[in-house]
């Protein structure tokens, strides 16, 4: 998602957000870093099924930098089912400019791979695009669609012309679900939230297994990123299989810090001088929680401390930090955003899908803050992505 540095819409729902502030004991009108209170219109940008027919689409990522075929201020966006709707069979990676056009950025192969993806593709949230010109793509892929076959997966690195050039995997790479990355001129950390660990052979049943990795990589914009080191540095998040949604479990993650990648205060030998926070969205257990000391910690901080619970969450799966500090995260057990402070309180919400039943479960995953614009989201229930303004 973020880097630091098929059921028809309502014509309602299409056209205006229904926004409600919720009362914190203070006055929210006068606080110049809210996001969703001054947004009300809902407009659909671009459908992101391409010409393979590829559909619910999943990680979103914005394009900061020109370089290849990306181009700064278009927006990536991965799909997680086949034509077919059959899950963690999705290959391919969509762009979607500000004016709506939308052409085919890369379609995946398992057997044009250049490295080991067990199992295969399936297209993933997790999905973020480097200032160096890499995209880095999740893979959670099945056979038939059904959580029974689902595989490990792998992370899938691809150069700035959509062609894929390696891949990371491994023991501590399990169902990758979401991905933040903290991006510097020689060196990137991924940050990931793994749902198969035990997921598959629970048939069902809640395993407290999912984790968050953490992948330090040398970068650069003439070699391919290196892979340093691979950690968990939070685990025992609950998880289970869902036919309806393959697997639940942590999703989305979000990273905040006030250094840059390659300076001293990063937090490199595991301090904490520069305030990072990376931010969990725990599924299961309904919460957003927080990983202290996430760019240089060693062990596993478990299931964090938790930042904000239940009220207008339900399920949350998306999740980004603006650059003010507020968090923005999506439900799965319905179709609003909640806008959360950095001290936990959560402070306004806005519908942005009411199709279905329950209205708007299901339809909700990634998003991207723009400054300039508002915040756009992919509507899994249209296959499109639209935008918060």
């Amino acid at each position: 998602m973020k880097t630091l540095t098929m059921r028809a819409r309502g014509s309602a729902c299409a056209l205006l957000a229904l926004s409600a502030v919720i009362s914190t004991g203070s006055s929210l009108a006068s606080d110049e870093h809210l996001v969703l209170p001054p947004l009300k219109t809902i407009s659909t940008i671009a459908s992101t099924v391409p010409g393979n027919g590829d559909i619910n689409p999943y990680g979103m990522a914005q394009v900061k930098r020109t370089t290849g075929n990306l181009r700064a201020g278009h927006i990536l966006v991965s799909n997680f089912n086949n034509s077919g709707n059959a899950q963690g069979t999705g290959t391919t990676i969509v762009d979607v400019a500000p004016d709506g056009s939308m052409s085919l950025f890369a379609a995946l192969t398992a057997g044009s791979l250049p490295g080991s993806c067990p199992g295969g593709v399936g297209l993933t949230t997790a999905l973020v695009v480097l200032e160096q010109g890499w995209v880095i793509v999740g893979s959670l892929p099945t056979t038939d669609g059904t959580s029974a076959t689902a595989q490990a997966g792998c992370l899938i690195v691809l150069d700035s012309l959509g062609n894929a050039v390696e891949t990371f995997f491994g023991s501590l790479i399990n169902g990758p679900w979401d991905m933040t990355a903290f991006d510097g001129e020689h060196e990137a950390k991924l940050f990931v939230t793994n749902v198969l660990n035990g997921t598959v052979a629970a048939n069902g049943q809640v395993v407290n297994g999912g984790t968050v990795t953490r992948l330090n990589l040398k970068v650069s914009t003439s070699a391919m990123p290196v892979l340093e080191s691979i950690s968990v540095i939070a685990s025992g998040f609950p998880e289970r299989t869902d036919p309806a949604a393959l697997v639940i479990g942590p999703t989305g993650v979000a990273l905040r810090a006030h250094c840059a990648s390659d300076s001293d205060d990063c937090g490199e030998q595991g301090d904490d001088r520069d305030g990072a926070r990376l931010y969990v969205a725990d599924t299961l257990s309904n919460r957003i929680a927080v990983i202290d000391r996430p760019l240089g910690r060693t062990t596993s901080a478990g299931i964090g401390r938790t930042l904000s619970a239940g009220g207008s969450l339900n399920g949350p799966l998306g999740l980004i930090v603006t650059p003010s500090g507020e968090l923005l995260t999506v439900n799965s057990g319905d179709g609003f955003i909640t806008e959360i402070s950095p001290g936990g309180a959560q402070r306004a919400k806005v519908l942005l899908d009411n199709t279905g039943s329950p209205a708007g479960a299901g339809a909700l995953f990634g998003l991207v803050f723009d400054p300039a614009h508002g915040v756009y989201f992919v509507d899994d229930a249209s296959n499109s992505v639209n935008l918060l303004h």
